[in-house]
Formats: structure tokens, C-alpha cells, sequence
């Protein structure tokens, strides 16, 4: 015990130290955290381990899963991440007086979304800005921006997290679409079952599209589900059956043939979510007011 006392009396962290620490929270495993630091997992280990005996004591819990920080931990990240604040407005700060925007700003999306809107959005963005980076994550589930896993989340939602910085940027409409020589040419044939029927799968079960499916042609049954509705788009297009997408998604393909006027019961809201301690910095609040401004929904009628 005393041993452990005097540990912790002459141990003194540095700021590497905390950036280690910071990205085993964040990542949660090794290997994780060695991807955030650009070093190879054992380096990672051996710094955690490094660590732990100059404090003289464990920060971490071990299991399968990963690392589960103790309580130690978590206060130590907090002073991390607003050193790791500090230094972005320092940069920031650098980046004012030179006039260039520059650095890596990561956005985390859904997959039709990323391509439908944010992917075009993004040409003009990175012209104008060539010292920008991005880096471009999809996912059913929205990542963590408050323990920065992300800069930028686009996201569909109706209820934004309050505790977030964010820009309503327009509706997303829905709408029931074929494939040009599917034998489906309305709603009606749609309840005759004349053609298969094509959704997204249980990673969205409660999606809109899938609920209006479900009260208004309770009698159809999915003969195809999918990941996401860009592998919808693709099987519609093909002639394999009918479904439900985005507008902004599937107008312009010229193997798809719209078969309703947008389904009011489908439609969500587009929204574009930063951390509110984050929205100052320049390289995010560049391409957060960008994407707030150009992800126009409102020729997606």
C-alpha cells in the first residue's frame, strides 16, 4: 500500500501518456487504439502496462471485449481530451493567420446517405480546401461523437440528441419505385403481389418504410431483406421486385420507375451533428457550415 502511494508521488504522467490512455477509452481494444495512434498494438500494450506501474496500480479492466477503464481513468481522459481541445484551437489558430483550412475531419453517416448526398457535396468542398482530409465511416448506429469517434454525423432523425451542436438541413422523402420492365406499375399491383418485394433488414427494423409496409400491404411479405437501401436500389433496378427508397437516392437512375407521389408516413429529417466544444474549430466548422448549406433535399420532391 505505502509502495502504491509512493508510485503514484513520483510517477509523473505526460501528455503521450494521456493520448495513449485517451485512445484505449475511445477504442476500447488494442488494436483500436493503436489504429488512432499510427503504432502497432504491442507498443500500445506496453505503454498501458508502463503506465499502470508508475501510478502503481491497474487503470483497466482486461476481458474478451476489450479494455473497461476503472475510475481513474475516466478523469484522466477528461483532462485529455481538453488538452486535446487546447491544441486543435492552437492549430486552429495557426490555420486563421495562414489562410489555409487543413487537417482530417472524420464524418460518420449512413451508406445511402454518404453516397446519395454527402459524396457530391463533398467534390466542391474538397476544391476549394485541397489541405482537407476526410475520413468517411457508415453504420446503422450512430457513432460517439461526444467521445470523438467522429467530427460530423449526417444523420436521419426526427429527435436530435440535445446534447449535441446541430443544423436541420431538410425532409427526406420516400417513395415506391420498380424496376423499368417489373410487371408492378402501382400500388395496387403491389397488393396483388404481381412482383417480389424488396426492404431492408433487421439492422433497421423499425424503419418508416418498413412500418408503411407493414399497414398498408400487411398482406405482402418480403421476399428479398437487405443491408441498407442502396443494395435495395440495386435489386429494384435489376428487375428483381418493388420497394421503397429515398428520393434523393434513386432519382436519376434511369432503371427505376416511381410509382407514388413521396409517402408522407416515411419521411425523417436530415440532420448535420458536431460536439458542441468541437463546432469552433476551423477545419470542422468549415465543412460542417458546407454540408449545412449544401445538402439541398428540397429538389427531392
Amino acid at each position: 500500500m505505502v509502495q502504491s502511494m509512493i508510485a503514484k508521488l513520483q510517477y509523473q504522467l505526460t501528455s503521450p501518456d494521456l493520448e495513449v490512455l485517451l485512445a484505449l477509452v475511445r477504442g476500447g481494444t488494442l488494436d483500436a487504439a493503436s489504429g488512432r495512434l499510427g503504432v502497432d498494438s504491442s507498443t500500445v500494450f506496453r505503454a498501458i502496462q508502463r503506465i499502470e506501474k508508475g501510478l502503481g496500480q491497474r487503470l483497466f479492466e482486461r476481458k474478451r471485449s476489450g479494455y473497461l477503464p476503472y475510475e481513474l481513468v475516466q478523469t484522466l481522459v477528461e483532462h485529455a481530451e481538453r488538452i486535446e481541445t487546447e491544441l486543435e484551437s492552437a492549430r486552429s489558430a495557426t490555420q486563421q493567420i495562414s489562410g489555409d483550412v487543413s487537417g482530417i475531419v472524420r464524418i460518420t453517416t449512413t451508406n445511402s446517405i454518404l453516397h446519395g448526398l454527402i459524396v457530391p457535396c463533398l467534390k466542391q468542398l474538397s476544391a476549394s480546401h485541397p489541405m482537407l482530409d476526410f475520413e468517411l465511416h457508415t453504420g446503422s448506429v450512430s457513432a460517439n461523437l461526444s467521445r470523438h469517434d467522429a467530427d460530423i454525423a449526417v444523420r436521419a432523425t426526427k429527435h436530435p440528441p440535445q446534447h449535441l451542436a446541430g443544423k436541420h438541413v431538410g425532409t427526406i422523402r420516400l417513395a415506391m419505385y420498380t424496376g423499368t420492365n417489373c410487371a408492378v406499375k402501382s400500388v395496387s399491383d403491389a397488393m396483388k403481389q404481381t412482383a417480389p418485394w424488396i426492404e431492408p433488414d433487421d439492422a433497421s427494423p423499425n424503419h418508416p418504410s418498413i412500418r408503411w409496409r407493414m399497414r398498408h400491404l400487411p398482406k405482402v411479405v418480403p421476399k428479398y431483406r437487405v443491408n441498407d437501401f442502396l443494395a435495395v436500389m440495386s435489386m429494384i433496378e435489376l428487375g428483381f421486385g418493388v420497394g421503397i427508397l429515398p428520393v434523393f437516392l434513386a432519382e436519376g437512375h434511369k432503371g427505376l420507375v416511381r410509382i407514388t407521389d413521396a409517402l408522407d408516413e416515411c419521411q425523417n429529417e436530415l440532420w448535420v451533428l458536431t460536439h458542441p466544444e468541437s463546432r469552433h474549430l476551423r477545419r470542422i466548422a468549415t465543412v460542417f457550415s458546407h454540408l449545412s448549406k449544401n445538402l439541398n433535399l428540397d429538389r427531392y420532391v
